[in-house]
């Protein structure tokens, strides 16, 4: 499965220890920038969920597994491809690398949520995936 899209970072001292163990909060910062970096490209989350009548393209659920060390001024490639396109979850797979070896992996599963009632519900994904031409 090729990338939809992928982004290049370069890992900075306050997000490892000396370790080179890289402080999990930055490796899903990594992947949530990734993903509206790709949503930029079709006028960016904002005009996407207002075309399509959403509030927002939410997280429902999110995993990450660390395979590698990083260090500050390593250059990573963070990649994303769509794993699942369910009805109404789709499942993003993330793969960061260093010069080719595997650093870390993870997932998202979202939403397109919709508003519903007093609340909010996941609506149907079809016209997003149409949108975005997946």
């Amino acid at each position: 499965m090729s990338a939809l899209h992928s982004i290049q970072h370069r890992v900075t001292f306050g997000e490892c220890d000396p370790a080179g163990i890289v402080f999990y909060p930055n490796i899903y910062g990594w992947f949530d920038r990734c993903f509206h970096d790709w949503l930029a490209g079709f006028g960016g989350h904002q005009a996407l969920c207002r075309e399509l009548g959403a509030v927002g393209m939410g997280l429902m659920g999110s995993e990450a597994a660390f395979r590698r060390p990083m260090r500050p001024n390593d250059r990573i490639e963070i990649a994303v491809t769509a794993r699942d396109w369910g009805r109404k979850a789709l499942v993003l797979e993330y793969t960061v690398t260093l010069d080719g070896a595997v650093t870390a992996t993870g997932t998202e599963t979202r939403g397109l949520f919709i508003p519903a009632g007093t609340g909010i519900s996941a609506g149907d994904l079809a016209p997003l995936r149409a949108r975005l031409g997946v």
